[in-house]
């Protein structure tokens, strides 16, 4: 095989791989779709009734496209021609049914119109999505072509009015990309100056250096004229040559005549032809076919470094891909406990990092202290609970059936063992917005844990695992916060009270029996007094408070979140170890894929350097 062959049978199979592994037309990557696109490849445009099904067959050799009148072509066809040694029995395959060999082109006929009708039904809809095929035969030279729908003015019954465009938008598509060769179709018994072909790819490709002319049914034409001022570059100059094609006649195709025997009439044709015999050598489909294959080879030759560029590329995003899948996992328990160690090691340290300032979210924590705390210790009701008519009364209830010598004790422990009372909501309440807000944090992590991705169970239960243990942790926390409270009620600071001004009798005159013998501002100042002693503790509970969350939560989840679970971890048999191990099987897929991408991209990358620079 020739350089040229090696360089566009490479080129072929990397289009055709790329197909195969989802990078083109449904990919998720864009460098791999954008591998595809540097590509060069051939897109057949034309009018319909143009002649297009004609050229390709006759490029191919073989008599396998649908016929009919009207839209035919009703999704684009990728074509790719691969080359086999001399004797070779010719074969066609879809990518759509990658496992069947058809060896009967009636049959390759029969599938491109049942697969068109899949999409479309059996109506003159279009669709873009492309069909693939792929012929292997000693008959052809490596290349790809597209076959497009033809290009119409006027829609036809069956068919939406917005059809002309659909068909220019898809056309459009393909032609518009800077790799795409355009093989522009036109009829000779028609005005070159009306081409449909010609109109679009001269807004394409203004400059023709994409654009290969190509002028069939020249045998139609009236008696007395010819198309040599098209094909000598007369009527419309292109910077490649015009192909004159003279394809087989409606009588050929009904009598079912060999494409082999139509070739040879084509040259005959030529070479007899008063018109065209001087340039003979230059017409007819084996030499498009073997011209387009020569400028292919050296637009390919351009295209190498920045190909090459690409392959380098999508391998790089492929070996980091791998890495973040993860390799195959071991058989044995012991290889499978360690690689449960590295994804609780690999969770923890991306749970500590929120903690710690790495990442966002640990901050909430502190704002439970600085904001939702002090908030709810606003909001606690001592206003009502320290009015005049509760103090009034406990007071009075706290004397029984003798009144207070000098001050109220009684009447004042009541009203602070009342008051701190109110302190238990916001104490479980911190301990409860901590508690939540720790369980997110773990929710995150596992998320942000790549290598956790691959195995959905072992997510499940390292997550149960983890909220599991900051329960035990909330429960003890709000056990040691009720007893800051509470021992707040058990022992109040005397040294407050004793400082405290006492009260002196402003009348010496003893007040009435019937009358009560505390006025109003004695009770004002009880109560002014005890709300003093309730703001101290409230300021001392704003402070512990978040050091024992802190000291019960936060540092024990950062220290022993996952003991209990190391723990019950290596108490687990081989098999109950590769039931916590079962791969998510889409990751399972996806690293398949990857790998065969990955050995395609190398494979390409080094026959690429094998062949590029030889001449």
């Amino acid at each position: 095989m020739t350089t040229m062959e090696s360089l566009i049978g490479l080129v072929n199979r990397i289009q055709r791989a790329c197909t195969v592994l989802g990078d083109y037309g449904g990919g998720d990557n864009n460098t791999f779709s954008s591998l595809w696109e540097a590509l060069p490849s051939v897109a057949v445009v034309g009018g319909q009734s143009s002649g297009k099904s004609s050229v390709l067959e006759s490029i191919v050799g073989r008599d396998f496209l649908p016929r009919g009148s009207g839209i035919v072509t009703r999704r684009p066809l990728v074509l790719q021609l691969h080359k086999l040694e001399t004797g070779s029995q010719e074969y066609a395959e879809f990518l759509h049914l990658p496992r069947r060999k058809f060896t009967d082109f009636s049959l390759v006929r029969q599938e491109i119109q049942d697969e068109t009708d899949r999409l479309t039904g059996k109506t003159k809809q279009i669709s873009p999505i492309p069909i693939h095929l792929s012929i292997y035969s000693p008959n052809v030279v490596n290349l790809t072509l597209i076959d497009l729908p033809g290009l119409t003015k006027v829609a036809v019954e069956g068919q939406p009015e917005s059809i002309v465009q659909e068909i220019e938008v898809m056309v459009r598509s393909y032609v518009e990309k800077p790799n795409c060769i355009i093989l522009a179709i036109s009829p000779a018994n028609q005005d070159i100056a009306t081409s449909d072909a010609i109109k679009l790819s001269r807004e394409v490709d203004p400059t023709g250096e994409r654009t290969f002319g190509v002028l069939t049914k020249l045998d139609l034409m009236d008696k007395g004229t010819n198309a040599l001022d098209v094909l000598e570059g007369r009527s419309y100059r292109l910077q490649h040559p015009w192909v004159g094609i003279v394809n087989r006649s409606q009588a050929d195709i009904n009598r079912n005549v060999d494409m082999i025997v139509a070739r040879r009439k084509e040259r005959e044709y030529f070479a007899s032809s008063s018109d065209y015999g001087h340039l003979a050598n230059k017409m007819g489909s084996e030499y498009l076919a073997k011209l387009l294959s020569q400028h292919l080879e050296s637009v390919i030759r351009a295209r190498i470094p920045s190909i090459t560029s690409l392959i380098n590329k999508s391998i790089e995003e492929l070996e980091s891909e791998m890495d973040h899948l993860g390799r195959p996992i071991a058989l044995d328990a012991g290889a499978q406990l360690y690689t449960i160690l590295e994804l609780c090691r690999a969770f923890e340290r991306i749970f500590k990092e929120h903690l710690d300032g790495g990442r966002p979210g640990g901050d909430r924590i502190y704002n439970v202290f600085d904001n939702q705390l002090p908030a709810a210790l606003r909001k606690l009701p001592f206003d009502r609970h320290l009015s005049l008519q509760n103090v009034r009364k406990v007071v009075s209830e706290a004397d029984g059936y003798q009144p207070h010598l000098i001050a109220p004790e009684q009447g004042y422990r009541r009203l602070i063992e009342g008051a701190l009372g109110y302190f238990r909501g916001p104490a479980e309440a911190s301990v409860d917005a901590v508690n939540f807000v720790l369980k997110e944090l773990v929710r995150k992590s596992i998320a942000e844990t790549q290598e956790l991705k691959r195995f959905p169970t072992f997510q499940a239960e390292l997550a149960a695992a983890a909220n599991e243990a900051l329960e035990r942790f909330r429960e003890e926390s709000k056990k040691t916060n009720l007893r800051l409270v509470d021992m707040e009620s058990s022992y109040l600071t005397v040294d407050f009270f004793r400082k405290l001004p006492q009260e002196v009798e402003k009348s010496a005159t003893p007040a009435p029996s019937n009358i009560d013998r505390y006025a109003e501002g004695h009770f004002r100042r009880i109560a002014s007094n005890v709300s003093s002693y309730i703001g101290l503790v409230a300021d001392t509970l704003r402070i512990t408070i978040p050091k024992a969350v802190v000291h019960c939560q936060v540092k024990q989840a950062k220290q022993s979140l996952l003991n209990h679970f190391y723990t019950q971890i290596g108490k687990k048999e081989g098999k109950q170890l590769s039931q916590m191990l079962d791969e998510d099987p889409a990751l399972m897929e996806r690293r398949q894929q990857c790998a065969k991408r990955l050995e395609l991209y190398k494979a390409a990358r080094d026959e690429i350097d094998s062949v590029s620079w030889v001449r």
